[in-house]
């Protein structure tokens, strides 16, 4: 049987264990395609949420494909578009593109 002492020791241990395989990420194997962007995430905006998105994740933004919601149109948000918008312009970084360039300026109220 063991004292209670023994046992704090272990669970101390343990404890230490879970910390440091926290810490030090897993090596990573796979390489950026190419046109991706790498991501800085001290650059990013400050959010209040316990996950991370996808790219974050990754380590790099990919060019996403998406549908215009005004016009129906096949888009694609490049890996460099993303990274200005979620490292420069500082967005949300759960918010991805839902219109495109022209639908967008239409919007505003911008000539074409």
């Amino acid at each position: 049987m063991k004292s209670n002492k023994q046992r704090r020791t272990e669970i101390r241990a343990r404890r230490a264990e879970r910390k440091a395989s926290r810490q030090t990420p897993p090596p990573r194997d796979d390489v950026p395609p190419p046109g991706s962007a790498l991501v800085d995430r001290s650059l990013l905006a400050p959010h209040n949420s316990y996950g991370e998105p996808r790219f974050a994740q990754r380590g790099y933004y990919e060019d996403l494909h998406f549908t215009c919601a005004d016009c129906g149109t096949e888009g694609v948000w490049t890996a460099h578009q993303q990274k200005w918008w979620y490292e420069v312009a500082k967005g949300y970084i759960w918010s991805t593109a839902r219109r495109c360039r022209p639908c967008r300026r239409k919007r505003k109220g911008l000539p074409p």
